[in-house]
């Protein structure tokens, strides 16, 4: 069983609030969004198809290889800045980690369209002009209309795509990572006008221009409204300010934050915020930390670990201090749950949004906490109260495998001390080694995939 001398296993008791029923997930789904994004790249693919005549000559078919590329190279782009413009719906229904998921992938296809673009292009008009590739590239980039901003700005991409590489990653603050990614806005405005200057799909097809140029709008303004308009007025609106800051222990400070009409919000235990503390030192930076108790009170709290520059400098904010915050973001949250018992799965200091949940999830609740030593537990005291409260199931488990000798997140374990696991919805939170191998272990356990919750906030 899941014991060790930091253990606690609460039986459930007649007292525990029953499950209601099962909740209606709101919000795009998955596979509509990714359908609609395959029908776009169709849609591209017949406007180059529409506006080619017969194709001869090994020129001709690398020329309009290198329209076909670039028309998705375009379309592409527009993509990737919808899925970060932080939409409602698509937070909801598919989740912050998942849509960054979907958007580095994307990121690195759409890279690949824009140098095959240019080299493609590039070798055509050589062969076809029977003129060297060198000559040919100067050709381009001096004599036609718009190229050389369109040059700067496929650069652009490229080094923004190259420091999102995550061997590049690794070796970068985020906040430099972050600010870098900007760049992408500029690379766009660059190589807009280029796609109507010289786009044989553009020159002589209004429709297709207006079309295309809404598109590109459209998702503009999503971004300027979600990610600028929203998170201002929201600030305006809560007046959002630090309440109190305390230790939870080594490393790791809890904060609340007060404010006016926080039921506005709507957040939800599980959910997270991207927080901007307004300080001289801290006032650029702008973070995701997840709510660590179920919002309440007027209040929202977040509890984190110095585990960087910025998480670091939290324990040094005042009360009082102006806070700004962009969200609530995330769909790990009650309204994925599908059955009737619910298993939270927690490491390190993935413990804050599932302790909210441990909070406010009624039914038949078991959180199982998994820690180095005994100093990482946090909120050891809280889950004791919760769940002699609530009549919840709750496992702390200290130590690594070599000295407990056994894995307490192996299928094996997990099904020993949770039978009917294949019943359970199960919230992951932790280190993202940890959470990959506690996903590959509910699989392992015939937990199907859809009843698995798991949202990564590495960058």
């Amino acid at each position: 069983m899941l014991t060790n001398r930091s253990s606690i296993d609460v039986a459930p008791s007649p007292g525990a609030p029953a499950a209601p029923p099962r909740s209606v997930q709101t919000g795009a789904h998955p596979n509509a969004v990714l359908a609609a994004i395959g029908a776009g790249a169709l849609a591209a693919i017949w406007l180059w198809w529409r506006n080619t005549g017969a194709i001869s000559g090994l020129g001709d078919w690398l020329t309009n290889a290198g329209r076909v590329t670039g028309l998705l190279a375009g379309y592409g782009v527009v993509v990737l800045v919808a899925l970060m413009a932080r939409i409602p719906p698509l937070e909801r229904g598919i989740g912050a980690d998942k849509l960054a998921r979907w958007h580095a992938k994307g990121g690195r296809y759409t890279v690949s369209l824009i140098t095959a673009h240019a080299l493609l292009i590039i070798w055509g008009y050589s062969i076809t002009g029977h003129t060297n590739v060198i000559s040919q590239s100067g050709t381009l980039v001096m004599s036609y209309p718009d190229v050389l901003m369109a040059t700067v700005g496929g650069l652009l991409f490229i080094g923004v795509g190259a420091v999102s590489a995550r061997a590049a990653r690794r070796r970068m603050r985020y906040e430099t990572w972050y600010y870098l990614h900007l760049y992408t806005y500029l690379a766009i405005a660059l190589a807009f006008s280029h796609q109507f200057a010289t786009g044989a799909e553009f020159i002589d097809n209004r429709l297709a221009r207006v079309v295309w140029s809404a598109m590109y709008a459209v998702v503009g303004a999503a971004i300027l409204w979600y990610r600028v308009v929203v998170p201002v007025r929201q600030t305006l609106r809560h007046r959002l300010r630090i309440q109190d800051v305390y230790p939870e222990g080594p490393g790791v400070v809890s904060i609340v934050i007060e404010g006016k009409h926080l039921d506005e919000l709507g957040a939800q235990a599980g959910q997270f915020f991207r927080w901007r503390f307004l300080t001289r030192e801290l006032w650029w930076a702008s973070n995701p930390y997840s709510l660590s108790a179920a919002p309440a009170g007027g209040t929202l709290r977040i509890t984190v670990k110095a585990l960087g520059e910025h998480s670091a400098a939290l324990v040094r904010l005042r009360p009082g201090t102006r806070v700004y915050a962009e969200g609530p973001y995330g769909a790990m949250t009650a309204v994925r749950r599908r059955q009737r018992k619910v298993l939270l799965i927690a490491g390190g200091i993935g413990i804050t949004p599932l302790r909210a949940l441990f909070e406010e999830l009624p039914g038949e609740v078991a959180l199982l906490y998994r820690a180095h030593q005994d100093a990482d537990v946090v909120f050891r005291q809280e889950l004791g109260v919760i769940a002699a409260r609530r009549g919840a199931r709750l496992h702390v488990v200290t130590g690594s495998r070599a000295q407990l000798g056994w894995d307490p997140l192996s299928p094996v374990v997990l099904t020993a001390n949770f039978p009917d696991l294949s019943s359970y919805d199960v919230y992951v939170c932790g280190p993202e080694g940890m959470a990959q191998a506690v996903v590959a272990a509910l699989r392992a356990a015939k937990v199907p995939r859809r009843q698995i919750h798991h949202e990564s906030f590495e960058f």
